[in-house]
């Protein structure tokens, strides 16, 4: 099974899915993001989610559920470069994302998490 990496930029951990996912990987990747939010103290993760061309129930409650547990350990989430179809298809299957953060890509993921730690803004309430 290919894990998906995890890159630290400051206090950012920037995931960039480039695989297709499979749900043995998607809780590989849950376990792993746990861990490395604990390891950096980071205070945000952004999950690039370009090159996600579909996406199921599972995998969206998943998102939701690695938001979750960020939040829980003192990071906002951002789910960047979701493509329109995705969207779509994450609305038709009743998933919100709820207390997720969105951005149209990575560099404006970024510059989200920067102007709410420049404005000092607290992660989502959880």
């Amino acid at each position: 099974m290919e894990r998906v990496p995890i890159l630290k930029l400051d206090d950012v951990l920037i995931v960039s899915i480039q695989i297709d996912l499979e749900d043995q990987g998607v809780l590989a990747l849950q376990e792993d993001l746990a861990e490395a939010v604990v390891e950096s103290a980071a205070r945000g993760v952004i999950i690039d989610i370009t090159a996600v061309e579909i996406v199921d129930s599972f995998i969206g409650r998943m998102l939701s559920t690695i938001a979750s547990i960020s939040r829980v350990l003192d990071a906002e989430t951002i789910v960047a470069g979701m493509r329109p179809a995705v969207a779509i298809t994450l609305v038709e299957l009743g998933l919100s994302l709820g207390g997720v953060r969105t951005a149209l890509n990575l560099e404006k993921g970024v510059a989200l998490l920067e102007d709410r730690y420049d404005a000092g803004v607290a992660p989502v309430p959880r």
